[in-house]
């Protein structure tokens, strides 16, 4: 009996997504491992292998589809000694909620080149490529690709785009260009604007901000930081090696991770029947993308060094930025660190990213007048301000944490022990 391929739900928040392309045809081979087909989430966009073996006996859901609804069918596959005629006997109604697929698929980050091959005129590029050249206005089609294959990988564009002026793109645009006035049902009194259309990952964004600031109990503590001394440490830290160049952030992580690991009430999220505590002190750092806003985790922080540290964000913002986060990369952490003082923003209440408890939002580091022994000195200062789920970390355990947070920035050396 045929099995039916169903679209899979790739986040614990996706319940639809964008059928990108197919990169297996009807009548293929189907083997363990295969790239079968690419698909946008709200977060990224990935690509899924088979685990079983089989032919393509039909594509339900044809490449370029969007708001294709978690667990519907999207292909039928057909098993060893089948024939295209049992497609027909395959159920293929759109399921609300359906069994596992017959056809597990893994997702993995898409890497710059995949292997596969050009079929007619269309042109294989990664999507990191076509959407560098949809942003520089170049054609793909006069772009050679120099991976597996001939795809056009990031290479192929970036090149193309520093030999010349770019090519306008031949091919008709998927979506209508961006109006530039008011359209016509618009308030005669509005001012002239562009629409600019709400991508997947922007729409999430929205609606689980909405939520979160209407369902969660918000309340907000803020503590000043002296900078000083961790400066000066810094400075002499990255003064000893070109291995790795500490930022003020890299600092910030460490601090919180070793604080959530004296204050562990405040490393939790709400559940209707039970708080969950995690064990483990895994730390969500926001990131802006163009797409939006996007949280790498530095898993088990607590457990690692500031050099490492240092490394693991700078890598995990350049995938983030490229879109090529792997779902266990952005998916979960306990905690999560928004920082925007190299904005020079002084200080700032962020949204909490549920089902985590507890959000730091961190300001920027400037001179301010304090008194110290009685006098009045100069000092360089952070604001910091906790947002905290009341349903799960009380103000006093907010303000454990913070205490804590902000002795280890006060004596940044104790952070290396």
């Amino acid at each position: 009996m045929p099995v039916q391929i169903l679209m899979p739900a790739l986040s614990p928040t996706m319940t639809e997504g964008n059928l990108a392309k197919w990169l297996k045809n009807e009548g293929d081979a189907v083997k363990s491992g295969d790239i079968i087909c690419e698909i946008e989430t709200d977060k990224a966009t990935m690509e899924f292998e088979a685990v079983d073996e089989g032919i393509m006996g039909k594509i339900l859901v044809p490449g370029g589809t969007s708001g294709v609804k978690v667990n519907q069918p999207i292909a039928v596959l057909l098993l060893e000694g089948e024939d295209a005629s049992a497609v027909m006997a395959a159920p293929v109604a759109v399921v609300a909620s359906a069994p596992a697929p017959a056809v597990e698929v893994v997702p993995v980050a898409i890497p710059s080149s995949v292997p596969a091959a050009p079929t007619g005129d269309r042109v294989i590029a990664s999507p990191l490529a076509k959407r560098i050249a949809k942003d520089a206005n170049l054609d793909l089609k006069s772009v050679k690709g120099s991976g597996p294959h001939g795809r056009i990988i990031k290479a192929d564009v970036d090149s193309a785009i520093a030999a010349g002026p770019a090519k306008p793109a031949v091919s008709a645009p998927v979506a209508a260009p961006a109006a530039k006035a008011a359209p016509a049902a618009a308030s005669p009194f509005e001012p002239a604007f562009e629409s600019i259309p709400n991508t997947s990952m922007r729409k999430i964004i929205a609606r689980r901000l909405t939520e979160a600031k209407s369902t969660i109990p918000h309340f907000y503590l803020s503590i000043d930081c002296e900078l000083d001394s961790l400066l000066k440490t810094r400075a002499e830290l990255n003064g000893r090696s070109d291995a790795y160049k500490l930022s003020v952030n890299d600092f910030v992580v460490r601090a919180v991770a070793l604080a959530l690991k004296k204050v562990p009430a405040a490393n939790a999220s709400w559940g209707d029947e039970a708080i969950k505590r995690y064990i483990d002190v895994d730390v969500s750092v926001a990131v802006a993308t163009p797409t939006g806003l996007i949280t790498p985790i530095v898993h088990h922080a607590d457990h690692k060094g500031l050099a490492q540290i240092s490394n693991e964000m700078k890598s995990l913002a350049a995938k983030a930025r490229d879109g090529k986060l792997k779902p266990e990369e952005f998916q979960g952490g306990g905690f999560t660190i928004s920082n925007l003082g190299m904005f020079g923003v002084k200080d700032f209440a962020a949204i909490i990213n549920p089902p985590q408890g507890c959000i730091l939002a961190v300001g920027a580091g400037e001179q301010r007048p304090v008194v110290k022994n009685g006098a009045l000195a100069i000092a360089t200062v952070m604001t910091c301000t906790l947002s905290v789920d009341h349903r799960v970390v009380d103000g006093a355990v907010g303000a454990e944490f913070l205490a804590a947070f902000k002795k280890l920035i006060e004596d940044p050396l104790s952070m290396l022990l």
